[in-house]
């Protein structure tokens, strides 16, 4: 009797062990998944060469001295640029020139000037440092320089007096970094073209100074050769 117990005993516990052996290997095997790809940020360097167009309008005013006339000006202007850019941390240092065609044009009747004086710009040159701080892809900066230009100045009946003037130029911008190789830019440029003599040219009878002050809101796309490299 106590060996049937004992056997029996033995067959209840072989039975459970392989129950529990079946059991494990039907366990449900662990679900790995991949882990999701790392966000890729792009990064923007603003150093290397660049070229773009500009276009934009602008205003400005012109006084001749010996017949006390000022009159104002405005016109379209459009262009090209080229420049270079060096980068230090968030800090960006450039350097930038353009050649722009202009009709910034103005004209005024005073007692003086019975018959009307006229001044008007026909192109604008620029060559500018500039300054700025990169928050990745906007580039908020400020820029100045030497400004080449030329004056024309007349009155119906005379022949109309023109010189390149050099003088200087200062204004602020922001340049935003678009897909590929390409930038967009608003800017606003103050130019101060000085003054000329146009003398007889002009109705006078000696010296008469001719000024040009000019200001300029302009925007322009740019290509940049190093980024995507």
């Amino acid at each position: 009797m106590m060996k049937n117990i004992v056997a029996a005993c033995f067959a209840i516990a072989a039975l459970v062990t392989a129950q529990g052996a079946t059991a494990a290997d039907l366990s449900v095997a662990p679900i790995y998944t991949k882990a999701p790809p790392a966000e890729v940020t792009q990064v923007y360097n603003w150093s290397g060469f660049y070229i773009g167009a500009n276009g934009g309008g602008g205003w400005g005013h012109s006084h001749w001295d010996a017949n006390a006339t000022g009159m104002h000006l405005s016109g379209a202007q459009v262009g090209g640029t080229a420049g270079y850019n060096w980068q230090y941390g968030h800090a960006v240092l450039g350097l930038e020139g353009d050649l722009d065609w202009s009709n910034l044009d103005g004209s005024k009747t005073s007692t003086l000037c019975p018959a009307g004086c006229n001044t008007s710009d026909s192109w604008l040159s620029t060559v500018r440092g500039r300054v700025g701080y990169a928050f990745g892809g906007v580039l908020p900066y400020v820029t100045g320089g030497l400004a080449v230009g030329d004056i024309r100045a007349g009155v119906p009946g005379f022949a109309v007096a023109s010189t390149t003037n050099a003088g200087w130029t200062a204004g602020a911008g922001l340049e935003v970094a678009l897909p590929g190789n390409w930038s967009a830019k608003a800017e606003y440029l103050h130019v101060d073209l000085g003054r000329f003599d146009c003398g007889v040219d002009c109705g006078a009878a000696g010296v008469d100074n001719v000024s040009m002050h000019e200001d300029v809101v302009r925007a322009g796309l740019n290509y940049h050769f190093n980024w995507g490299k």
